[in-house]
């Protein structure tokens, strides 16, 4: 007589427990109010942008009557915030265009290629994030100066490509570090040059890091304000300022005159290319500042 055993019984493993503690509570609760923190003030300045200015100063947190568009026609036109919005797009596509590009051919030789002194310019562009602003204003402007470029946006646009390079290079060139070499030296025996392996092989394989620094870098130069008020001199120079001097000159005018409501939509005028950046690209950017951990 045979004994038949049966097989042990299986047990489900037992469900992970969904009870927050002490620890994730608080971190949950701190970042709520770090969102409504940040979320209010511009939901208020988008409200307030179309109240009347009765409204605003009378009952700032209620909800407009009408929807007041023209205060959004008064600062665009009256304030010319049109014109500083245009000059600060083709200031900030200029330099982006420039600090994406050679910040991205100095990251990718200094990460796949090794040569003399190699280590002592990519400490050179990271010695250049801890250079603040401030120390090189006065030898800037004369610098700026001196090449006839000042008070103009092509000279706005260089300043701004240099300044963005350091953080640029030091982001990309970690991130081109963690592509594959086994791809880059297919791509070589198959009679690929060094042109073309960077154009067509690498730089789309690092799209995620460079969508990502280019939102950083975006955001650096879109809301610059120092650079221009000394660098934006001279005879006419008003014609050509980028959109913060205009904003600040929209806030004195209309603070005095009591036009609250152009002022309110002047900023968020402003803001709307920011947001309007973060909403398309967040996905983007989040994978990008992942990306090193994930390969």
């Amino acid at each position: 007589m045979t004994a038949v055993l049966s097989p042990p019984a299986v047990t489900a493993p037992a469900a992970p427990s969904r009870r927050l503690g002490g620890f994730s509570v608080l971190s949950h609760a701190f970042l709520i109010g770090w969102a409504v923190l940040t979320t209010l003030p511009l939901l208020w300045a988008v409200v307030s942008s179309l109240k009347s200015d009765n409204e605003i100063l009378t009952d700032p947190w209620g909800l407009p009557a009408d929807l007041r568009w023209s205060n959004f026609a008064r600062a665009w036109n009256d304030a010319h915030i049109g014109r500083y919005f245009l000059n600060s797009t083709i200031v900030v596509a200029g330099a982006l265009v420039l600090t994406m590009l050679f910040g991205a051919m100095a990251a990718y030789v200094l990460a796949r290629y090794r040569f003399r002194g190699a280590r002592v310019v990519y400490f050179a562009f990271v010695g250049g994030m801890m250079f603040p602003v401030f120390l090189a204003l006065v030898p800037l402007f004369f610098v700026v100066r001196n090449l006839g470029l000042l008070g103009t946006l092509p000279g706005l646009i260089l300043v701004y490509a240099a300044y963005s390079l350091p953080f640029t290079v030091f982001f990309l060139t970690a991130f081109f570090r963690t592509l594959p070499t086994s791809v880059a030296e297919a791509a070589m025996v198959d009679g690929c040059g060094h042109f073309r392996l960077f154009f067509q092989v690498m730089l789309p394989m690092a799209r995620p890091g460079l969508v990502s620094v280019g939102i950083f870098t975006f955001l650096f130069q879109w809301n610059q304000y120092v650079l221009p008020i000394v660098l934006m001199q001279g005879e006419g120079a008003e014609k050509r300022w980028v959109l913060a001097q205009g904003l600040t000159a929209l806030a004195v005018n209309e603070g005095y005159q009591g036009d609250y409501g152009a002022l309110f939509a002047g900023m968020t005028i402003a803001m709307l290319p920011v947001l309007i950046g973060y909403v398309i690209f967040h996905r983007q950017v989040q994978s990008g500042l992942a990306a090193g951990q994930m390969r």
